[in-house]
This record gives structure tokens, sequence and C-alpha cells, in this order.
């Protein structure tokens, strides 16, 4: 298993400019690309000798709008978030036993890279996944649909500006005999956190 200083030299030397940026958290090393490179990217990490990440451990998106706005917590900031919204590759080279992060950022407004179905076929419910609670489109996905939501869902609930309640609720109508959606019915609240202290604790 090559360390992970090892790794990233590697990596930076299979593709070159392609790599926007790099760091390693916890021992594992992450690299930011443009969401235009990524099928080349990730066909060079896995067939490059000496890299190759055979699995496709897992496929997400990441919605940053909000990331390091904590005032408790500046320190969580670990680069700068623009655009907010993002795809994020897991790979495992079961070969040489070493793991690699990629991140590529996408236009919140219309959130688009390739599918990477033709790489690794286990991308196909990874990228439905992340096509239903994101709205990431992936273009030449064979089936893009989605996967956990009904299909007359309304938006995408993984995103920061997506309401707790919802936009819809669904209910049987015996008249009409089928599922019917109508607009939510109840009052969007906004949940506070609050801390309570008792007088002589520390208050």
């Amino acid at each position: 298993m090559a360390s992970v200083d090892t790794l990233s030299g590697m990596v930076r030397e299979a593709c070159g400019d392609a790599i926007l940026a790099d760091a390693v958290t916890n021992d594992q090393l992450t690299i930011e690309i443009g969401p235009d490179a990524v099928s080349d990217v990730l066909r060079t990490l896995r067939d490059t000798p000496g890299l190759e990440f055979e699995q496709l451990i897992d496929i997400c998106g990441v919605d940053y709008t909000t990331y390091g706005t904590d005032s408790q917590a500046p320190e969580a900031v670990d680069d700068p978030v623009s655009p907010a919204l993002a795809t994020v590759y897991h790979l495992l080279s079961i070969s040489h036993n070493h793991r690699i992060r990629v991140r590529a950022r996408l236009d919140p407004d219309s959130p688009e890279i390739a599918s990477v179905v033709d790489l690794w076929p286990v991308a196909n419910w990874f990228e439905r996944e992340a096509f239903d609670l994101f709205g990431i489109v992936f273009h030449g996905h064979p089936d893009l649909r989605r996967l956990l939501t009904d299909y007359g869902f309304i938006g995408h609930p993984f995103r920061k500006q997506f309401p707790i309640s919802g936009y819809v609720e669904m209910r049987y109508d015996d008249k009409k005999g089928r599922v019917v959606y109508e607009p939510v019915s109840i009052e969007p609240r906004v949940l506070v956190p609050r801390v309570i202290r008792k007088e002589g604790h520390g208050g």
C-alpha cells in the first residue's frame, strides 16, 4: 500500500492538469476535477498501472450551500464553496489497497455531468439515487429516473432549499379510485435549536 503522499504524486502524474486541487483528510486523498473531465479522469484512475482503482464504492451528491456557515465551527471549511453542488466518487484499488475520493463541482442551476455506467455498471443505481435526491443529470445513463421517491414526486429532497414538509402530499381518493397529489396542507415550521441552562449550572 502506497503512502498517501506517494499516491497523490502518482495521481497527479497520471491526471496532470485535470486535477484542480487536492487534499488529505483522515489519511484519504481527495482530488477536485471539473465536471467535463470526469470520464477521462476516472478511466485513468481505473486503468493506470500502479493506481488501478478497479472498484467504484459509491457515487453521491453533496449540497454545500450552508457548509461552513456555522459560526461555532469555522474550522469545518476545507475549501472555498463555489459552486455549492457536487458529485463525489469513492474508489477503491483492491490490487494496491488504497482509496481515493474524486469531487466535481456542478452548477446548482443546471447540474449535469457524464454518466460512468460504461466504466462501472454498478454506477447505474448510484447515479439514479443522486438524480432523485439532488437533481443531478447524468448524461448517457441508460435509464435515468427516480429511485427512492415516487415518480410523481416534485423536487429533490436532499437539496438544502427543499422544505422539510415538501411541496405536495398524497392520499387515496375513493371517488377517483387512485392516489392524488395535493399542495401541502400544513404550515412550514422553522426549527431553531435552543440551549436551556438551569440556574447554578454554568448559566
